[in-house]
């Protein structure tokens, strides 16, 4: 069974192109994953089967990411460029997991 996350970047002003990551989204992966990568190479992956440090596996036939007026948390996890690095967004809220209100 696989962890399906998004990550959430912004291509302009309310728009944020959500891409699609299928296996391993989870924190604990994701983050340390995604370290090395900035949101251009996320964006040129269009749709990732994968995201580990030393690559990204992208699907042969990519499906567009889909653009939103904000980060939205459609499946499992999210994630998005913040302040130099990539943070995971709390499903409900969209704020910085682990933020207190």
């Amino acid at each position: 069974m696989s962890t399906r996350a998004q990550i959430a970047i912004e291509v302009g002003p309310g728009e944020w192109a959500h891409v699609y990551s299928h296996y391993d989204g989870y924190p604990e992966h994701m983050l340390p994953a995604l370290a090395p990568w900035t949101p251009e190479d996320i964006l040129a992956a269009i749709e990732i089967r994968q995201v580990s440090a030393e690559g990204i596996a992208a699907f042969e036939r990519p499906r567009d990411p889909v653009i939103l007026p904000r980060p939205t948390c459609q499946f499992c996890h999210l994630y998005i460029w913040q302040d130099g690095g990539w943070i995971e967004l709390d499903r409900e809220t969209h704020a910085p997991e682990g933020a207190t209100p």
